[in-house]
């Protein structure tokens, strides 16, 4: 399952050409920011779950 600071890699790309994006808030909407062009772009969760094709590098535990 993914987390906040994760990488995830969605369905379509963004149109800056990058398909990057960085978890940046999780609640009932998942905030997230395109790694190429820093856009941000908010998601309800479900819609999230949908778009969300997979994960590519998950934040490294800091415990």
């Amino acid at each position: 399952m993914y987390d906040l600071g994760d990488i995830v890699e969605m369905k379509k790309a963004h149109p800056c050409g990058v398909n990057r994006w960085e978890i940046t808030r999780m609640g009932a909407d998942i905030k997230i920011k395109c790694t190429g062009c820093n856009h941000i772009v908010m998601l309800p969760r479900r819609e999230f779950d949908k778009k969300m094709k997979k994960i590519l590098e998950k934040k490294a535990d800091q415990a």
